[in-house]
């Protein structure tokens, strides 16, 4: 039995200063479906999502702007 590996890709989110933002952002990324954890570095403004497939831009920005913040690019 092989262990099933998640996806894992890192977003650039601006504005992130605080704890506040820390949970505002894993919040809103952690109700996407699919998602299995978010991980966001202040330092680095970044946010890494592992999920069971690959997620659509388009609702990853939609959930980083629902937080109140800005995603820059597409994604890694």
């Amino acid at each position: 039995m092989t262990e099933q590996r998640g996806v894992v890709q890192t977003y650039t989110v601006t504005g992130m200063t605080c704890e506040h933002c820390v949970r505002a952002v894993t919040g809103e990324l952690s109700a996407l479906p699919g998602v299995e954890e978010v991980r966001i570095d202040l330092t680095a403004g970044t946010a890494t999502v592992t999920s069971d497939a690959p997620l659509p831009v388009e609702s990853v920005r939609a959930a980083v702007d629902e937080a109140g913040y800005e995603m820059v690019g597409g994604g890694a």
